[in-house]
């Protein structure tokens, strides 16, 4: 069994089809792939995936393979980072992710603290959905990241800041005019939801509109903030969404508290609990510092 078995399979089993796996993952040819899974099968010794007109969906057997393929290929892929560093000790790395939008908040006081301290370091930036910094996490692509608690992940997670969720609307929405949304104003209102890049934000949204009595159903569903500000403001829809977005936002939309006590989510730092940097120490020891800087007013 090689490593380029678990990719493949793992790849159908995500696209739960052969051929989009193959022209959009992989790229290669759809029999070709067929062969590989089918080999990988033969090894293990059992059908990992049952195939049907409609595409392909994991057998009991495929669920249980498809969670140890997935550590196994988080391992490789960290140890494969570690060793990269570990071959050139002499130049000190340090890789942050953030969840899209929030570096402009975090990112300018991130840096302060590894300057002061740190002034030759190298560091890489990116900024990516939740779920995908903290896959970036496991696999030791990134050494530490700003995003939410994702549960599905062995990570340590510490809460650097709490966000209430505001109303997004377009800027001459008739609830505009109003100080304060309640939930009940949105009934009747297009509503767009959270997809599957953010389940962390669509579970608080769900559980506070069931805690209101509200029964919305979202017309569609997107992850990227700024595809939110664009439905927003091209269906008139409304939706919930943490108040950082604000920062973001184009003349075309606008935001509104909600009334009463607004559900909030937490953003936090996640980092592996396997990483050893020394820099990675170090930021973590002036996190207080880090929290203080961003929450002082500026002038």
């Amino acid at each position: 069994m090689e490593l380029r078995h678990l990719r493949y399979f793992i790849a159908v089993a995500e696209t739960g089809s052969l051929t989009i796996a193959a022209e959009r993952r992989l790229y290669t040819s759809q029999p070709s792939l067929s062969r590989q899974i089918k080999d990988l099968e033969d090894q293990v010794g059992a059908d990992l995936l049952a195939r049907s007109a409609r595409g392909v969906t994991l057998t009991e057997a495929g669920k249980v393979f498809f969670d140890h393929a997935k550590m196994v290929l988080s391992q490789v892929d960290a140890g494969i980072e570690a060793a990269r560093k570990a071959a050139q000790p002499s130049k000190q790395r340090f890789a942050m992710g953030f969840l899209t939008g929030q570096e402009m908040t975090w990112l300018p006081e991130a840096m302060h603290i590894l300057r002061a301290e740190l002034p030759n370091i190298d560091v890489t930036v990116s900024s990516d959905y939740s779920p995908d910094l903290a896959d970036a996490l496991v696999r030791g692509k990134l050494d530490l990241a700003f995003l939410r608690a994702e549960p599905d992940y062995d990570l340590i997670y510490r809460p650097v800041m709490q966000e209430p969720l505001v109303v997004l609307m377009p800027s001459d929405h008739r609830l505009a005019s109003r100080d304060k949304i309640r939930a009940r104003d949105l009934l009747g209102e297009p509503f767009i939801g959270m997809g599957n890049k953010a389940t962390v934000l669509r579970a608080v949204i769900d559980d506070y509109l069931r805690s209101a009595k509200v029964d919305i159903t979202p017309g569609q569903v997107v992850d990227n903030p700024a595809m939110v500000m664009s439905l927003v403001a091209s269906t008139r829809g409304v939706t919930l969404i943490p108040a950082y977005v604000q920062k973001l936002m184009p003349w075309s939309v606008t935001s509104r508290p909600l009334a009463g006590k607004a559900p909030t989510i937490d953003l936090a730092i996640g980092y592996r609990r396997s990483n050893h940097s020394p820099i990675l120490k170090m930021f973590l020891s002036h996190l207080d510092e880090l929290m203080k800087r961003v929450s002082a007013p500026k002038h």
